[in-house]
């Protein structure tokens, strides 16, 4: 799935208003979906989810945590992993 251009530029003020949630990146802004959804999953409010579901959609930030926690490499915590696949399995059918 690709991005329309309103939503790479949504996601770049997404990622500039939140520095927070990549500390250690010289540009935030430039980051892959896929990093931006991990980092705001792992590290963001529930205001931060819930503005990445409504720049991305539901089923593309689902579609894209199922990936990233059924590979050989996880970079969520276990109540992380468990909060959002019931969620994501309730709300992204």
């Amino acid at each position: 799935m690709k991005l329309s251009i309103k939503e790479k530029d949504d996601l770049k003020k997404f990622m500039k208003a939140r520095k927070y949630l990549v500390w250690y990146v010289k540009n935030p802004e430039d980051l892959p979906l896929e990093s931006i959804v991990e980092h705001t999953l792992n590290y963001g409010n529930w205001d931060d989810v819930q503005t990445l579901i409504k720049i991305a959609g539901i089923k593309r930030v689902a579609e894209i945590f199922r990936k990233q926690t059924t590979g050989s490499r996880l970079n969520y915590g276990p109540k992380i992993v468990n909060y959002f696949n019931l969620y994501f399995n309730k709300y992204a059918q």
